[in-house]
């Protein structure tokens, strides 16, 4: 079946999904749920091969452990579904009504997007988080994962198609593409007839691809080159202890820490103490002269580490004079995803929280909480970086669009 014709299949299941009610879909998602979680052995014998695969193919260590499952990350999985049906429906509530001089009575509401394609890359948990999310928020959905995953990605679309079906809905909601080559991503960036939106997740060169190349209406979600500035005024031990959950505790996701700016106030004293941390994982360390000069351990950057989003256990370090040059520093080299400030000062981190140009910005916290899950969202179809619809975290609330509903008695204009 080609992409053009899941796209028709989806659109057909629309007018069901425009009537379903929410009792309806928390059932369906609870399904999902349970069988996600009676099937564990079938998906991780599915994704082994995957694994396997991926391994011959030399992929790196960031890469597996994002293609990954496991029985936790598959209850993680079920439990984030079952999170979603808990959630308010996004769908049908009154934003607006008044009524005109003529007697129209005009109301707007939330309603679905309508068929959402979403192209991603090694991350089969996507596979569920996504379809869940539209789900909840009417959407049929088309899920069109790399190659690396292609075997776990079938075995949890089939098993969310069945639960579909056992819940009495058209199959055609949750719809995984089985071609994995680029002639089906470009297929799917021209699907204007079908899809009414495209989200792509992964990697910057396919984000930019399809931003560049897409003529369907894009969400862009965006690679992390996340920073956390260190202030002349920042508690040291709080400093290393933020970095180095930001930087280590998974290195693959996109909300990973992967450039530090270090106040130059601060950074002989800092520096080697949030280094030697950071050498409990053997996190490679790559700085400026002046950070090289203040701790043993950092070996030299090159321009293009600032804006490198690693993935890996590597991390950049820039030293700066003030606070307008940091910021200055991360507006430039930032991907718009996530920056923390780390200070005692009230009015640089009120500073840092205006300035900086990113979806979300923190005063002394991980950026790692960039998440739905972890922002009370539920699972989370990406972080999106552009502004306008939608920006941040996108839960179900961010995949709804609205419509207006006027009522009459025989007005004429």
């Amino acid at each position: 079946m080609t992409v053009f014709e899941q796209g028709k299949n989806a659109k057909q299941t629309l007018t069901f999904m425009s009537q379903v009610t929410t009792e309806q879909k928390n059932n369906a998602l609870g399904i999902i749920a349970d069988m996600l979680e009676e099937n564990i052995e079938k998906i991780v014998s599915a994704n082994a091969v995957d694994i396997e695969n991926g391994r011959k193919n030399g992929l790196g260590d960031g890469l597996i452990d994002r293609l990954m499952l496991n029985a936790d990350r598959i209850k993680a999985m079920a439990d984030g579904a079952r999170q979603v049906a808990s959630l308010p429906d996004p769908c049908g509530r009154l934003l607006s009504e008044y009524k005109k001089d003529n007697g129209l009575d005009i109301k707007k509401i939330t309603v679905p997007l309508g068929v959402i394609g979403i192209i991603f890359e090694a991350r089969p948990n996507v596979t569920v988080d996504a379809a869940a999310l539209c789900l909840k928020s009417g959407n049929a959905v088309i899920l069109r994962g790399g190659k690396e995953a292609i075997n776990s990605n079938t075995a949890l679309a089939d098993i969310m198609r069945e639960a579909l079906a056992k819940a009495g809905f058209p199959q055609d909601v949750i719809q995984l593409v089985g071609d994995t080559s680029r002639q089906s991503a470009t297929d799917m960036m021209n699907m204007n007839e079908y899809l009414d939106c495209l989200i792509p997740r992964g990697g910057k060169g396919l984000i930019k691809a399809v931003v560049e190349n897409s003529t369907v209406p894009v969400i862009e979600t965006g690679s992390g080159n996340c920073h956390i500035y260190v202030d002349e005024s920042a508690d040291i031990n709080m400093a290393a202890n933020i970095i180095f959950n930001a930087k280590t505790q998974r290195i693959s996701v996109c909300n990973a820490c992967e450039s530090l700016v270090i106040n130059s106030k601060i950074i002989n004293k800092a520096l080697p103490i949030i280094a030697k941390k950071l050498k409990e994982k053997d996190v490679e360390i790559r700085g400026d002269e002046r950070a090289q000069k203040a701790c043993e351990l950092v070996a030299p950057a090159t321009d293009e580490d600032f804006a490198t989003e690693y993935l890996d256990y590597i991390i950049s370090v820039k030293t700066v004079d003030t606070i307008d040059e940091a910021i200055a520093h991360i507006n430039a080299n930032s991907t718009g995803h996530s920056e923390a400030i780390i200070t005692e000062n009230k009015e640089n981190a009120e500073k840092f929280l205006k300035c900086i140009d990113s979806s979300s910005v923190y005063v002394n916290a991980s950026t790692r909480f960039t998440d739905g899950g972890e922002f009370g969202l539920g699972a989370e179809i990406g972080i999106s970086t552009q502004k306008l619809h939608a920006r941040g975290p996108m839960g179900l609330e961010q995949l709804t669009s609205t419509k207006y509903l006027i009522y009459g008695d025989g007005q004429v204009r």
